[in-house]
């Protein structure tokens, strides 16, 4: 028997309930990645620009990547996101992105552990402890960062989770690491970071250990776009002048525009597109993160960024913009939770929410609807809120076939020009540029029906650059199937 107690994991029943979750979690989210990469949905933008920076690292060349120009650039003159160093071994063997979708998967999984913890520590019912791991694991927001590519800021997200535990627990080397890792993920990580130290000095009244992470976590981002990116690239976040044009072509413009064009802002995050954005982040987790205000706080950053830009997808939880908030709205709902259910007042009010039992059956159906309404697995159909067609992106067929066979012509050593959704399968090689590039490439490979222009699609301006390389005598068409081209410099060519 006293062997028996030594095993935690048969012990602690709960945390096993967890880990099993969240195996099964990682599974499921690896399934839909690799499916939805295999139908060849994921893209140059974004999963094909982290697999060449890693591909590179990996072979040496520390993140550097083929810009939109066709230059050869470090990755860090647009986003800075050395977090992708970390995944370069799992490039040491293969060229192929599944490692990297999985890792990706394994890894967001795993933030259900400190979910559970602060469950456990917060709400002092294990019952609730394993359904704030189910809200982590259900919150539609970071199912869909899992299966939109690949990116190092959804690597953060459960770093970020991590970190509120280790900060609350005062585990002061935990909150360190966290915190550091979960910087290198992006820019402006530490923005959000940079409020929890705050909450620190509030919730915990430590001053100094607070300061710390609030002032390192704010020079950090400085430091990124002050001088990292103009430093590595063009000054820019690409593409920030597109998406918030606006109110500036840069960052400090921007501010400047939003402080002093109140009435413009208002009226940009008052649109309902913007207003059920935020909807969708917090009627899964039940608007409980308003009831934990300063922990809820640090999303703000990335909700004022989304909510001010004028490309759709950064004010939609069908992309990876929500993953810095996704852990700070989880971890306050459940320190809301919490809150409420110490209130004295109104009476009701905790005699209903102390029923630790029906809570947390409460809390797993909200998630379990929210998955359901808003989430990306395609097992729902017609009861999904989501987007249509993007829940058939995990489906293969003939065109995907086509496209795997045209891919399989390309050797991996050669500079090749590629469409966006071409580009998600062809980037681990040091040199790739984005169509209608072609430069120095000895191959392209285009789908006509994905009319791509970088990232966009823009059918006129496709077939217009398509015209114009098929008239090239130096390229010659070896692959036309199902609207999908591949031609070949004939310099290029073996006699």
């Amino acid at each position: 028997m006293d062997r028996v107690r030594d095993w935690r994991l048969v012990r602690d029943l709960p945390l096993t309930l967890v880990l099993l979750l969240a195996g099964c979690w990682a599974a499921l989210f690896s399934w839909l990645s690799l499916a939805r990469h295999e139908a060849w949905w994921t893209g140059r933008f974004d999963l094909g620009n982290m697999v060449q920076a890693i591909w590179n690292t990996a072979h040496g060349d520390l993140l550097m990547a083929t810009n939109v120009g066709g230059d050869q650039a470090p990755r860090l003159g647009s986003h800075v996101d050395p977090l992708l160093v970390a995944l370069a071994p799992l490039q040491w063997l293969t060229d192929s992105a599944a490692p990297l979708l999985v890792a990706q998967a394994v890894i967001v999984a795993a933030g259900a552990i400190p979910a559970f913890l602060l469950g456990r520590l917060w709400l002092r019912d294990d019952r609730l402890a394993v359904a704030a791991a189910v809200m982590w694991l259900l919150y539609a927001p970071l199912q869909w960062a899992v299966v939109t590519d690949l990116h190092a800021v959804t690597l953060a997200a459960p770093l970020l989770m991590l970190a509120i535990w280790a900060a609350e627990t005062r585990r002061d080397w935990v909150l360190g690491a966290a915190v550091v890792l979960a910087l290198l993920g992006k820019e402006q990580v530490g923005l959000a970071v940079a409020v929890l130290g705050v909450w620190m000095i509030v919730r915990q009244r430590r001053r100094i250990a607070g300061a710390v992470v609030a002032v390192t976590s704010i020079a950090w981002t400085a430091l990124a776009v002050l001088v990292i990116i103009p430093g590595a690239g063009t000054g820019v976040p690409h593409p920030f002048a597109e998406r918030f044009g606006r109110f500036g072509d840069t960052p400090s413009e921007a501010l400047v525009g939003a402080m002093t064009h109140p009435l413009d802002v208002i009226t940009t995050v008052g649109g309902w597109s913007r207003v059920s954005y935020l909807f969708a982040l917090l009627l899964p987790l039940l608007l409980l993160p308003l009831f934990a205000p300063l922990l809820a706080a640090a999303a703000l950053p990335d909700l004022m960024l989304n909510m001010l830009a004028d490309w759709w997808p950064n004010h939609s939880i069908e992309f990876h913009y929500a993953t810095v908030m996704s852990p700070f709205l989880v971890a306050a709902a459940i320190l809301g939770l919490a809150g409420l259910r110490s209130r004295p007042r109104p009476l009701w009010l905790p005699l209903l929410l102390r029923r630790g039992g029906r809570v947390a059956v409460g809390l797993v159906a909200a998630s379990v609807l929210g998955t359901v309404v808003l989430g990306p697995m395609p097992f729902f159909g017609p009861l999904s809120a989501a987007t249509q067609s993007r829940l058939r992106q995990y489906e293969a067929t003939t065109h995907s076939t086509a496209l795997r066979e045209a891919a399989s012509l390309i050797p991996g050593d050669v500079v090749v020009s590629a469409g966006n959704n071409e580009g998600g399968h062809l980037s681990a090689r040091q040199r790739i540029l984005v169509f209608p590039a072609i430069g120095d490439a000895a191959w392209v490979m285009v789908d006509r029906t994905r009319p791509n222009v970088r990232d966009r699609l823009d059918p006129s301006g496709f077939h217009y650059w398509l015209d114009r390389l098929r008239a090239r005598t130096d390229f010659r068409l070896v692959y036309d199937r199902d609207g999908v081209m591949v031609l070949r410099r004939i310099e290029a060519m073996d006699p």
